[in-house]
């Protein structure tokens, strides 16, 4: 291992981890994922961990990030490490250890494992051959891995930026996924090569996850199937990075009536909202564990609660939708 900060001796105590995004209010479907990440740890005794995903600067606001901890809070989810209480593994909030992921990026370069590459997004877009793999964007065509130094030196002369990219392994990426089951990704499939820093200078999802991750002891990590593509990336950067990977969970999607991906234009879905007509957080957190078969009613419990019924075997593997009667069985 050469990167400077060691990470935490894993114990056999399980590590979950919360990881929410201060670009809005968190709404139903983050609940969702968020309840069943607690469960899955808690309910073997294990600790929680709360890491604040505000890398990207445009988007990120204080005000959201304090209204999440409150939020989670009502809703009845605890942590043990996070920005409001600090832990070994912090800081906790992603733009508070840009060095950390610096000095991650300095290894991978050093072992020749990065490259330049100055292609816009506009440009991706023209010459993407294929549809998007999932929200980061089109996949790689491998434009600039191959520009050797005088092309480099040139483009940067003309006043072009660049972004660093990985030069992604060629070797298939393996995981048992709690959900899903046995899981083989080809990276070439996954998008190729991905950015590990913006032209902007801003450090990408991929890296500072995996390396947050790493370093903060997280041992399993529960999301939605959205995110499964990146996995085998943050993988294979942990495994170049010398760490080991953590165990995965994802979990099907909370849709809205109309089967559509909850988001967080669903502002009237946000914990904010129903905490502002006075819905009793039990009613939401009973809600989202009877549609994810721990119950056999939607019947008032807290997280806690819902704790003995947690089984991974019980959850449904397709989609869940939100219809309208179980909204209505809230207010």
């Amino acid at each position: 291992m050469h990167i400077s900060e060691r990470p935490m001796q894993h114990s056999s105590i399980p590590c979950g981890r919360l990881a929410p995004s201060p670009t809005g209010h968190i709404h139903l479907g983050n609940a969702w994922a968020f309840l069943l990440a607690w469960l899955a740890a808690r309910s073997q005794g294990g600790q929680v961990l709360l890491r604040l995903e505000d890398i990207d600067p445009q988007r990120s606001r204080p005000d959201y990030a304090a209204a999440i901890l409150e939020d989670l809070r009502w809703l009845g989810l605890d942590w043990d490490y996070g920005p409001d209480t600090g832990g070994p593994g912090g800081p906790y909030v992603q733009s508070l250890r840009s060095e950390i992921y610096d000095t991650a990026l300095t290894q991978l370069e050093q072992s020749g494992l990065t490259y330049p590459c100055f292609c816009t997004r506009k440009e991706l877009r023209q010459l993407a051959a294929a549809p998007h793999v999932d929200d980061t964007g089109a996949p790689y065509p491998g434009t600039c891995r191959h520009l050797n130094e005088e092309q480099v030196q040139a483009m940067l002369q003309s006043g072009r930026k660049a972004c660093v990219r990985l030069r992604c392994p060629q070797t298939p990426i393996r995981f048992d996924d709690a959900v899903m089951g046995p899981q083989s990704f080809l990276l070439s499939r996954c998008g190729g090569d991905f950015a590990l820093r913006r032209s902007d200078g801003v450090v990408a999802y991929q890296l500072a996850v995996a390396v947050d991750d790493a370093l903060m002891g997280v041992t399993q990590v529960v999301r939605g199937r959205d995110i499964l593509p990146s996995t085998p990336r943050q993988i294979a950067l942990l495994e170049l990075l010398g760490y080991g990977a953590p165990s995965y969970a994802h979990v099907p999607l909370l849709l809205d009536a109309e089967g559509e991906r909850l988001a967080k234009r669903h502002n009237s879905l946000s914990l904010r909202c129903l905490r502002e007509q006075r819905v009793d957080p039990r009613r939401i957190t009973g809600l989202l564990g009877h549609l994810a078969g721990l119950t056999f009613s939607a019947a008032s419990a807290s997280p806690a609660e819902l704790m003995p019924a947690f089984d991974w075997s019980r959850l449904p593997r397709q989609d869940v939708r939100l219809e309208h009667r179980h909204l209505r069985g809230l207010l």
